[in-house]
């Protein structure tokens, strides 16, 4: 790792070629508002923090702060850098980092995560390091080293003793963690020497197969964590066991064991006495959020081991898949339950936050999916607010596999991703790639969305990585319009019998295989692409879309991003088509959104009312993360800060592993208006 720094835009200037085209690009953008009259901003409004990964509790993504407005957005400036120092493109330990943290912002003071889970406190308005925790967190087998974000608590009671204000986090080695605030010194009284043993009664867990990713969530007295298992490895995979802890001394309080009714869960006091949660349970890898005057703790939950068979060998654990889950906060008892696709055997867990909302006199609950539908649901009761439709769906023909016979389609708001590809809407950017992808759809197994994987390779569209992934949604509470940025992309995937390769214990090595240990079946995933590495479908490949939560309409969708970086001989910015994206947006009370998320390394502000972009720079690397705006304290600033160092995989798939350094990058990037 090198040594943490923190740099003034000029200095950064200097560093390396890459650094001077993106100071480039800040100058070129002072020039261009230099043309026209900027309102001088007002900074007399009250500080504004982002104390929550999501902004709140209910994960809205929406700041009140008014400083930043349409008229005045486009004099945003670079005010500070900061690097972390860790980054890779990948280890013979592990895979390369994905830089996907949001801040937060608590006085005046931001808390952020590395890749490698190093907790650090800078000066919010500066950028200048205060302390820096270092967990040495073991990386073995980890796919991605990622840390997408801390939770704050602070005691009420306890004014001037250690610890009374805490950073927690969750480590790539299962472990949670609680921090003084003020010092990064561990809080020795929660758990053991400052930290809980996440692995506790989950039986056998292999190298990184699990471990923690999103930020833990605090309400009340408690904080609440699940964590990420490996994807398609085994049946008896680690549990998917969601537990609260008590936020001061780490004593277990309660825990959700993710077994339908008919089986006997694993509760807190059988844990205490050593009893294993059940194994093989859809897990919450991805931020969950809460509603503190109801009581109420919203999950977004992945399918059950493995991803794509389900037969007898899932065991009935299917009831509490892919959906979102509301919880009692003071006990983990669930209230109440929505699925969003049945049995799934596509990969299409819910990876977004549950975001709350108001609905007229009705308090709602938005569930984003990687299929595209978008869900609002009644938040005490999880019923629909909009009529959703059972529509029978393709079966599967594979030996001991029952797919359900139905799925639910929301009818409002409509989908954002088509259902399914037909051989005329196959796509190429020329004649001879668009022939190559003719040739490749022509071999693939398709009855449209929800066809199950088979023995032949079989279109999944969408992919498994969205649609909607964990960038989620934002809301603005104020219009009720909420921001939804969703990709387009296709995949293949195959199932082969286990016995073709050499028996039941034979281990898979082919690049894009999951040995689903335990099933019949092996894995086989890819992307639809052309020889030129593009995708086989149409533009756009992604869109940012507003919709009406009052009336579920869709008021404007535009493309999102470029094939800035991805196209050759630097044409990239002529294609506004869209790309691979990951991240989040956040809105603004003067009715300005910002989100960064997309491969051509730029962060963008559009105006909520129409769509239109109002100002765009270009970063020090992509940034597939969600930015936060804040003012530190009354009458100073107000930031945009975002987390500017890629996604690992996800640049490696796009610009292949030669290319794969200069995706990646360490920088936090805080932009002000000027002085």
């Amino acid at each position: 790792m090198q040594p943490v720094r923190s740099e003034t835009a000029g200095v950064f200037c200097r560093r390396s070629a890459r650094s001077r085209a993106w100071c480039a690009g800040t100058l070129l953008a002072l020039l261009v508002g230099c043309g026209s009259e900027v309102p001088p901003p007002d900074r007399t409004g009250p500080a504004g923090g982002w104390g929550h990964w999501g902004g709140d509790p209910g994960g809205s993504r929406f700041s009140p702060l008014v400083e930043i407005t349409p008229q005045n957005v486009k004099a945003l400036e670079p005010a500070w850098t900061y690097h972390t120092g860790d980054v890779s493109p990948g280890t013979v330990e592990h895979g390369p980092t994905a830089f996907q943290a949001t801040p937060l912002v608590v006085g005046e003071r931001m808390f952020l995560c590395t890749p490698y889970n190093r907790v650090i406190a800078l000066d919010a308005e500066t950028g200048r390091e205060l302390w820096v925790h270092d967990p040495k967190v073991d990386l073995r087998g980890v796919y991605t080293p990622v840390c997408r974000g801390v939770a704050y608590w602070e005691d009420p009671v306890q004014n001037g003793a250690a610890c009374r204000k805490r950073i927690l986090s969750g480590t790539l080695d299962a472990r949670l963690i609680a921090l003084d605030a003020e010092t990064g010194a561990r809080c020795e009284g929660f758990g053991t020497s400052g930290a809980v043993d996440l692995q506790r009664n989950l039986g056998d867990v292999r190298k990184g197969e699990y471990y923690v990713t999103a930020a833990p969530l605090v309400i009340g007295d408690l904080v609440v964590t699940g964590a990420f298992v490996q994807d398609g490895q085994r049946v008896d995979a680690p549990p998917g066991v969601v537990r609260a802890f008590d936020v001061r001394s780490g004593t277990l309080r309660w825990a959700f064991d993710p077994v339908p009714p008919s089986m006997a869960a694993v509760d807190a006091a059988a844990a205490e006495g050593g009893a294993v949660f059940t194994r093989g349970t859809p897990n919450v890898w991805g931020q969950m959020s809460a509603d503190p005057e109801r009581g109420l703790v919203f999950l977004p939950t992945g399918n059950p081991q493995p991803d794509h068979y389900g037969g007898a060998e899932r065991q009935g654990k299917d009831f509490y898949g892919t959906s979102v889950v509301a919880l009692d906060a003071a006990t983990g008892m669930p209230r109440w339950h929505f699925q969003t696709v049945h049995h799934d055997v596509w990969d299409y867990d819910v990876a977004a936050q549950p975001v709350l909302y108001e609905a007229g006199a009705r308090a709602g609950v938005v569930a984003a999916t990687k299929t595209g539908h978008i869900f609002l649901l009644d938040r005490e009761t999880g019923e629909p607010l909009f009529p959703v439709e059972e529509r029978p769906v393709p079966q599967s023909r594979v030996p001991g596999e029952s797919t359900a016979p139905t799925q639910p389609f929301p009818t409002r708001p409509a989908p954002l991703h088509p259902y399914g590809l037909q051989e005329n809407e196959v796509w190429g950017l020329t004649p001879i790639d668009r022939k190559a992808c003719q040739e490749a759809f022509g071999k693939l197994h398709t009855e449209g969305m929800f066809t199950p994987p088979g023995f032949e390779d079989t279109l999944e569209y969408p992919g498994l990585g969205g649609g909607m992934n964990w960038g989620s949604v934002s809301v603005n509470p104020a219009t009720g319009l909420m921001l939804v940025a969703s990709m387009r992309a296709a995949y293949t995937v195959r199932l082969a019998p286990r016995s073709a390769l050499g028996g039941p214990g034979a281990a898979p090595d082919q690049v894009g295989m999951n040995p689903q240990e335990g099933t019949p079946y092996v894995v086989i995933r890819g992307a639809l692409l052309s020889p030129w590495n593009t995708p086989c479908v149409a533009p756009p490949w992604s869109t940012l879309t507003a919709i009406d939560l009052a009336s579920g309409e869709v008021r404007w969708q535009k493309p999102l991003g470029t094939l800035r970086n991805l196209a050759p001989f630097g044409v990239g910015d002529f294609f506004n088509w869209g790309g691979p994206i990951a991240g989040g947006s956040i809105q603004t009370a003067t009715g300005v959104a910002f989100i960064a998320a997309t491969m051509d390394g730029y962060i963008r502000a559009f105006d909520m009312s129409n769509g239109e972009e109002l100002w765009r720079h270009a970063l020090p690397a992509p940034a597939q993360a969600t930015p936060v705006t804040y003012r530190a304290r009354p009458g100073g600033r107000q930031f945009l800060a975002i987390a500017a160092g890629g996604h690992g995989p996800l640049a490696w798939a796009a610009v292949g592993q030669e290319k794969l350094p200069s995706m990646l990058g360490d920088a936090v990037v805080a932009f002000a208006l000027p002085e």
